[in-house]
């Protein structure tokens, strides 16, 4: 085994890089109401307007992800010489384009498929 590899294996062993008892409780705390707050909402019906509730639901889900990110995955910007921020912004511009493609597909089926949009010009 290298030096390098005794250093990692003594940083995990005296415990560095992992999360306590508290910080996961936080962790689980914050991912119970970013689950909780969404479904209120869309149970209840509080906001009469769908897209705003979308996009309620979208700021929700980007936030519950940095949670995970930074309680259970433990990633932070000093750790790992920074990779683990890069790891993080990638991670939040793959979830921007993706929940933003799905609400354009879904839109556009829900557009395109109404009953009563179809065949209108048909003999």
């Amino acid at each position: 085994m290298s030096a390098n590899t005794h250093a990692v294996h003594a940083d995990h062993a005296a415990g560095h890089g992992h999360g306590s008892l508290r910080s996961y409780l936080i962790g689980f705390g914050l991912s119970v109401v970013l689950t909780a707050i969404p479904f209120w909402l869309v149970m209840s019906g509080v906001l009469d307007s769908r897209q705003a509730t979308a996009l309620i639901i979208m700021v929700f889900a980007a936030a519950q992800i940095v949670v995970h990110m930074i309680f259970f995955l433990h990633m932070s910007a000093g750790s790992e010489n920074g990779w683990t921020m890069m790891a993080l912004i990638f991670t939040l511009v793959i979830v921007g384009i993706t929940l933003s493609g799905s609400l354009w597909v879904m839109y556009h089926l829900n557009v395109n498929m109404m009953p009563g949009h179809a065949m209108s010009q048909m003999p």
